[in-house]
């Protein structure tokens, strides 16, 4: 009897030990991105203001709360990229496009360090084939890191 109400402790200290490593992994995602892939608010504005430059494809990938409170103008909806249906709705968005096009990444959920929809967007397109994607560096949220900056903003859908 003894035997089983330790085997039954261990598993629950087992499965409580995967469940607070997962969310560890999960929550730190973003951090593992390569710098080479990030793109800073003040570049993409450049960008977006340049008439030489080519404009990217700007897919928001967190909540569409965030998205009609305030976005990038000429950006797109897709949904929170953390579900498998954000990312099937981001596959099917660019299943059409040349595998080089343009393409930025943005959510501003909360801090970087926590954001759990930029990896798996990140990743989903890069394991189609895209080679031109950049993810916007949001170090804080979208209201404190793009919006009380002064940078341009739409709103609703």
């Amino acid at each position: 009897m003894n035997l089983l109400i330790r085997f039954r402790q261990a598993l629950l200290l087992l499965g409580t030990a995967t469940i607070a490593l997962a969310s560890g992994v999960l929550a730190y995602q973003a951090s593992l991105i390569p710098a080479s892939r990030l793109i800073n608010p003040d570049e993409l504005v450049k960008i977006l203001q340049s008439a030489k430059s080519e404009k990217p494809l700007m897919i928001q990938v967190g909540s569409h709360v965030l998205y009609a409170q305030a976005h990038i103008p000429g950006s797109e909806y897709i949904g929170p990229a953390s579900s498998e249906s954000g990312l099937q709705a981001l596959r099917r968005r660019v299943e059409s496009l040349p595998r080089n096009r343009f393409i930025v990444l943005y959510c501003g959920c909360c801090p970087w360090s926590h954001c759990p929809n930029i990896q798996p967007a990140d990743n989903a397109l890069h394991a189609i084939g895209f080679t031109n994607v950049k993810v916007l560096y949001i170090a804080n949220n979208f209201g404190a890191d793009w919006v009380e900056k002064g940078y341009p903003v739409a709103k609703g859908e």
